[in-house]
């Protein structure tokens, strides 16, 4: 088992988009609110009986040769759990009970205990010195084709911002920009497999599931996260690959070659990759690669830099438009070379040469609407496509954060210079009911004294006054209505905080 290569290597060799397959050691590694399967029924059980001992006593009758069931844990817990609240109607778990008659009322017959389980992992409690590794995760993602991951909570969800599939709708998806919750999900408590019975079911349906995950396994990296080298999860994703796949065959060495463990090893800055087997029932064994480190920062940056001819996004937005066709209804389709014959309402999907194809993704619009997750993903190849856009001079554009991360933006100085003098502009525009003391947006927004018209620069002032801190002024930001994202005042704002955050210090503007 020697040395194969540096991670970074490694994963520039890839050609196609990889998928990550992700486990309870990333919600572990990331959240304050993370347990791992004997913790977490240990946790509900001490909430339930007040003690240790109830749980040490239930896991005792589901060992094997040393071995503890979990999942015939989970069913004896169940039973318990869900008697116990049906005989204490208001007591300690009396907004399961209210949630639970809520939807037997709607006709839905849910169980207390995955209800509770839903409660658990609702919230996301990040860990604080995480946070820099989380954002070097954060911008894995224009690089990444989908997600497949066994853990509950809304995690992956939370970072990429793709759309979760869960239970049948697994069946009915496109892979890419989808996160397959193949044991189910927070939002959906009927949904969470934990049980031996879950699991009964699960694995009767499960084989729909691999048949339509199968090509993403065959076709794609696959990098493996938050799991050790003996889970029973890359097992069985092993043992269905190879199933279909000639075990000896050239497409078989070129899976195993496009896989990756990452295996977590405390205080390890590791980079370097080896080959390990993995012994399969009914295959012997299956080498694949394996990284064991805790300098996951730089596998992100890796993934981060990878460049390949189209990007996710790309695809994901082609995707979009294929639904469209696929759907039929009114949607017109015409094939041509010459994009100039289209009108402006057409649907697009050019096909042909870059001879008569002229490409672009997203408008200067679109970039300003989707500023915070360029900035997340240090999306530097989208943001050439500035060069092709004309900025007029009134225009607001926050270029000063786009510029932090391309460097081949032309005419960066001239835009910069657009944009402070527009919100120059508008700061000097501003009269005196606006100045408020405020230290919230929120209280500004709420402040009645304060007309409707005059909300944007009242929050304006603020912000260039540094009343409002740019942690809030973000916050705000990130969570603006998008219809109104097209519209002045938010690209106003935008730009304001834009040019706060990322002005270089020794031009800082002069008001």
């Amino acid at each position: 088992m020697g040395l194969l290569m540096n991670v970074h290597d490694f994963i520039s060799k890839y050609r196609n988009h990889p998928v990550l397959f992700i486990g309870t050691g990333i919600s572990l590694r990331y959240l304050n609110n993370s347990y791992t399967w004997d913790n977490l029924l240990k946790y509900i059980s001490v909430e339930l009986k007040d003690n240790s001992e109830y749980y040490l006593d239930i896991k005792s009758r589901c060992e094997d040769d040393g071995i503890f069931a979990y999942d015939k844990i989970a069913q004896l817990l169940e039973h318990d759990f869900n008697d116990s609240l049906v005989k204490d109607r208001n007591g300690k778990f009396k907004d399961v009970n209210d949630y639970f008659y809520d939807q037997m009322n709607k006709g839905i017959n849910l169980s207390r205990f995955k209800i509770y389980i839903s409660n658990i992992h609702s919230c996301l409690d990040f860990k604080e010195e995480m946070k820099d590794e989380i954002a070097e995760f954060k911008k894995t993602r224009k690089n990444i084709g989908s997600i497949i991951t066994t853990n509950y909570d809304s995690l992956v969800k939370n970072v990429f911002k793709f759309n979760p599939l869960i239970g049948n709708d697994i069946l009915l998806s496109n892979p890419y920009g989808s996160v397959y919750k193949i044991h189910g999900c927070t939002t959906q408590p009927s949904k969470i497999i934990i049980t031996e019975n879950d699991y009964d079911l699960f694995e009767n349906k499960y084989e729909l599931i691999r048949a339509q995950l199968l090509s993403i396994f065959i076709h794609n990296p696959i990098i493996f996260l938050g799991y050790g080298i003996g889970d029973k999860n890359i097992k069985s994703l092993l043992k269905t690959i190879f199933t279909y796949v000639e075990f000896n065959s050239d497409e078989a060495q070129r899976i195993r070659a496009n896989f990756l463990l990452v295996e977590f090893e405390k205080n390890s800055l590791s980079h370097e990759i080896t080959e390990h087997d993995i012994d399969i029932e009914g295959f012997s064994t299956i080498r694949i690669n394996k990284i064991k480190t805790d300098d996951f920062i730089e596998i992100y940056k890796s993934l981060s830099k990878l460049s390949l001819p189209v990007s996710a996004m790309d695809v994901r937005k082609v995707q979009r438009i294929v639904r469209e066709i696929y759907s039929g209804g009114d949607i017109k389709v015409k094939i041509t070379e010459d994009l100039d014959t289209l009108r402006n309402s057409d649907k697009i999907i050019a096909i042909g040469s870059m001879k008569t194809i002229s490409y672009q993704y997203q408008t200067s619009s679109e970039m300003m609407s989707n500023y915070f997750n360029i900035l997340d993903e240090s999306n530097s190849q989208l943001l050439t496509l500035i060069n092709k856009h004309t900025i007029h001079s009134s225009q607001y554009f926050p270029v000063y954060g786009f510029g932090q991360i391309c460097s081949e933006i032309e005419n960066i100085q001239k835009l910069q210079k657009q944009q402070s003098s527009n919100i120059e502009n508008s700061f000097s525009k501003i009269n005196e009911n606006c100045k408020t003391s405020h230290s919230k947006i929120q209280d500004i927004i709420e402040d009645d004294s304060v007309t409707t018209s005059n909300k944007t620069n009242a929050i304006l002032w603020s912000i260039m006054e540094n009343k409002v801190t740019l942690g809030d002024t973000e916050e705000f930001l990130r969570n603006f209505n998008n219809s109104l994202k097209t519209g002045t005042n938010y690209r106003k704002l935008l730009c304001a905080y834009d040019l706060k955050k990322y002005k270089i210090i020794d031009e800082v503007f002069q008001i």
